[in-house]
């Protein structure tokens, strides 16, 4: 069923952070140490436990659906401390300290046999754990190319984090909806770059449909997939969630059947594609609750 147009709320919901802050932050994290540093995550997740009605209420009814309960305070604590502990070792992992943590990873040898036939693919994430350590996997395979697509108010917003973090991080970041969008990635692609898009979310509300997710229908945005589909490229859904301490665990698996394979019918093959990334976005919300960090009312 497809979706009408309608802007998301996290769209329109104002910033909280600043270059300003985010400097600091990272100053703090890598002249303190992470030890040190996390002990400032305590008081933010409070402040915005108690600041953020709307983040909360969004947890809540996140929570609820997926722990099937009525979620306690130190459910929705442990949901803020959970993404925040994710933004903090995003500052390790773009400075080149991967080697910190535990990093275990799954179907690496997918992207080894992308890699060897010389092509690149697309990489569909969420809003999900960290993509930052699976782009740590990227470096630590030789420093294979990632590119990052998503839509201009967000590449905007994350060329500017990224500068802040670490301003001699070299990141490609192409805008979705410019004339030469679908142009660029085709060349990274040809280039053998790895194309990260995290296709859980969307910005105007266009092109939404709905699927059965974690008890209820949510509407997704067929953009991103629509965008593999034309480009006719190896889809791969990516997942680095947070286990707690210094430990991550980082998942690739198939999302496109194999060209031999493929349904003749595109609209036929593209909603194959959908169903398949919600059912697994499902399968690790399940698995690992407190790392999907959509704050807003995502059924609405």
């Amino acid at each position: 069923m497809t979706e009408k147009p309608l802007t998301q709320e996290w769209v329109t919901r104002p910033e909280r952070g600043a270059q300003s802050a985010i400097k600091l932050g990272v100053w703090i994290a890598l002249h303190l140490g992470r030890r040190a540093a996390r002990l400032f995550l305590y008081p933010i997740c409070l402040y915005f436990l108690v600041s953020s009605p709307a983040a909360s209420r969004s947890s809540r009814a996140y929570l609820a659906r997926v722990l099937g309960r009525r979620p306690r305070l130190a459910d929705i604590f442990a949901h803020f401390l959970t993404f925040a502990s994710c933004v903090l070792d995003r500052v390790f992992l773009l400075n080149d300290q991967s080697q910190a943590f535990d990093i275990e990873v799954h179907g690496e040898e997918m992207l080894q046999e992308i890699e060897r036939r010389g092509g690149g693919c697309m990489l569909f994430g969420a809003h999900f754990g960290s993509f930052e350590v699976t782009r740590a996997i990227g470096r630590r395979r030789g420093n294979l190319p990632i590119t990052l697509l998503m839509y201009e108010e967000n590449a905007r917003k994350t060329r500017a984090a990224l500068a802040a973090i670490n301003p001699k991080l070299e990141t490609e970041v192409i805008g979705v909806g410019r004339l030469d969008s679908l142009i660029t990635v085709a060349e990274r692609l040809r280039g053998g770059h790895f194309v990260g898009v995290l296709a859980d979310r969307n910005v105007d509300g266009k092109d939404l449909v709905r699927y059965p997710f974690l008890g209820t229908q949510a509407a997704f945005p067929r953009g991103p997939f629509r965008v593999a589909q034309v480009l006719q490229c190896p889809v791969v859904m990516m997942v680095g969630r947070y286990r707690g301490g210094r430990r991550y665990e980082v998942f690739f698996e198939p999302l496109d059947e194999a060209p031999e394979a493929r349904a003749q019918d595109n609209e036929a093959r593209l909603d194959a594609m959908m169903r398949r990334y919600v059912a697994r976005l499902e399968h690790y919300c399940r698995e690992t609750p407190f790392n999907w960090f959509n704050f807003y009312d995502f059924w609405a």
